[in-house]
C-alpha cells in the first residue's frame, strides 16, 4: 500500500472530522487477547447482549459487567476457539488472529488531556488527532494492534469559555471512555485483534473503573468496581510470545520496596512465560528510558522497576515495548538488555526538551549505545516481519514514514543515529 493512498485516505478522514460530529453508535465490538486465549467483547446500551455467530453457528455472549454508577452500558464477552475462522456480533464481522502476524501496529497515550491547567483542544482533530491516527492505522490493515496504555485523560472539567474542549465530559465515566477511546477507535477495533496494556491513567484512582469493565484482560471484579494490579500473562503467537505486564502503579522517582518485591515476582515469571521462544515484553512504563530533561538531568526513568527487573529479564526477551513518554524512541543499550521502543505519541500532548540523539544517556546505571528520540510529532509505530528480525517504522498522524530501524535479536539498528 503506497503512502499516497494512505495520505489520500487520511485527508478524507480529516475532512470528515472537521465537519460536525454526532455520536450515534452505542455499540462497540472487538476481539482481544486474554490470559487463556482470545475473546470477543461488546459495549452496548441495550439491556441484553447481542447475538453472536462463530463459524456460522449461534454463540451466546455473557455479561462481563452490568450497568453501574457512571456506566449505563453493558459489557459482554465471548471466549473464542483458537481454531475459529469467523466471528460476527450483531451481524458485524470482526477480525480474528492471522496465522502468523507480520504487520503489527503499536500506539499509546491516546486520550485528550484535561487536568487542571493542562488543557488540550479535544474538539480539534489537529490538536488531538487520535481518531485520525486510528483511521490511518485501520487503512493500513495490520494483523494485530498493541495499545501500550493511557486511554483515559479527561480528568477535570474544560475551563469555561474554552472552545477547544467545550462540551467535553470528564471523570471515570462511560462518557469519557467513549470520547477518549471507543468512538475514535471504532473502525480500528473491528479491523484487527488487540492486545491492551494498562497505563498509569487506568489505575483505580483515575480511569480504572472503565478499564476494568471494558478492556482489562482478566475477569471483572464487580464487588471492587476496579481491578487491582494484574499478574503477567503470555500472548502466544506463532514464533513469538508477548509477555504482558501491569506496571501501571510502579513508583518512578523513588524505589518503593514493597512494589519491588511484587514486581520481582512478576519479572521472575518471564522465563516461564517466554517458554524459550523469542519474546517481547509489553509494559506501559519503560525502565531505562527518559522522557525529557530538567536542569540538564534526564527524567522519566523508573527506579522501582529498575530495582525489580535487574538481572531477571531472560535472554529470550529481545524487545521491550512501552508508552508513558509522549514521544517516539528506539534505544539500544551497551548492556546486554533488549532494545526498548517507546511509542507514546498517539494523541495526548507531546513531550519536549530532550536531545534528538539519545546515545550516551545513562539511565538507572545503564548506558544507551545508540537510538533515536523523535519529539513533537503525533503518530504510531508499524512493526513488519523480515527474513531476519523486524523492521520498525515510525509514521506520523497522516501515515507518512518518518524513521526506520531494524531489529535482529536484541540489537536495534537505526540508520543515521
Amino acid at each position: 500500500m503506497s503512502w499516497k493512498t494512505v495520505a489520500a485516505h487520511a485527508a478524507a478522514v480529516l475532512a470528515l472530522l472537521l465537519s460536525p460530529q454526532v455520536v450515534s453508535a452505542e455499540t462497540y465490538q472487538w476481539v482481544q487477547y486474554a490470559p487463556d486465549g482470545i475473546e470477543a467483547r461488546v459495549v452496548t446500551d441495550q439491556p441484553a447482549c447481542p447475538a453472536a455467530r462463530v463459524d456460522g453457528a449461534p454463540a451466546t455472549m455473557v455479561v462481563r459487567a452490568a450497568p453501574g454508577e457512571g456506566y449505563p452500558t453493558t459489557v459482554c464477552s465471548l471466549r473464542l476457539p483458537a481454531a475459529a475462522t469467523s466471528v460476527a456480533i450483531g451481524g458485524i464481522p470482526l477480525a480474528l488472529p492471522a496465522p502468523e502476524p507480520k504487520r503489527i501496529a503499536m500506539l499509546g497515550d491516546t486520550g485528550c488531556r484535561l487536568k487542571g491547567d493542562y488543557v488540550q483542544a479535544c474538539n480539534d482533530p489537529q490538536a488531538w488527532p487520535f481518531r485520525l491516527i486510528a483511521e490511518v492505522v485501520a487503512h493500513m490493515k495490520p494483523d494485530l494492534v498493541i495499545h501500550v496504555g493511557d486511554y483515559h485523560y479527561r480528568e477535570t472539567a474544560c475551563p469555561e469559555g474554552n472552545a477547544g474542549c467545550a462540551g467535553s465530559p470528564y471523570g471515570d465515566t462511560w462518557d469519557v471512555w467513549r470520547a477518549d477511546f471507543f468512538a475514535p477507535a471504532e473502525t480500528l477495533l473491528r479491523t484487527a485483534p488487540w492486545v491492551f496494556i494498562r497505563g498509569n491513567h487506568e489505575v483505580c484512582s483515575r480511569g480504572g473503573k472503565g478499564w476494568s469493565r471494558t478492556l482489562e484482560p482478566f475477569p471483572f471484579d464487580a464487588a471492587r468496581a476496579c481491578n487491582r494490579i494484574a499478574p503477567p500473562f503470555a500472548v502466544r503467537l506463532p514464533g513469538l510470545t508477548l509477555a504482558v505486564m501491569d506496571v501501571s502503579a510502579a513508583r518512578e522517582e523513588t524505589v518503593d520496596e514493597k512494589q519491588v518485591a511484587l514486581y520481582r515476582e512478576h519479572y521472575s515469571a518471564l522465563t516461564q512465560l517466554a517458554g524459550g521462544t523469542p519474546t517481547w515484553l509489553l509494559q506501559h512504563r519503560p525502565i531505562w528510558s527518559a522522557g525529557g530533561a530538567v536542569g540538564g538531568k534526564l527524567v522519566g526513568d523508573n527506579k522501582t522497576l529498575a530495582a525489580a527487573a535487574t538481572g531477571l529479564i531472560p535472554p529470550s526477551v529481545n524487545l521491550m515495548l512501552s508508552g508513558h513518554h509522549h514521544l517516539f524512541q528506539v534505544l539500544d543499550y551497551q548492556t546486554d538488555l533488549p532494545a526498548q521502543i517507546v511509542s507514546g505519541h498517539g494523541g495526548d500532548t507531546l513531550n519536549r526538551g530532550a536531545s534528538d540523539n539519545p546515545a550516551g544517556w545513562i539511565i538507572n546505571g545503564v548506558t544507551v549505545k545508540s537510538g533515536i528520540n523523535v519529539l513533537g510529532t503525533f503518530g504510531f509505530l508499524l512493526l513488519e516481519k523480515e527474513s531476519e528480525g523486524w523492521r520498525l517504522t515510525s509514521h506520523d498522524k497522516l501515515g507518512a514514514a518518518l524513521r526506520s530501524c531494524s531489529l535482529k535479536g536484541r540489537a536495534a539498528s537505526c540508520p543515521g543515529s
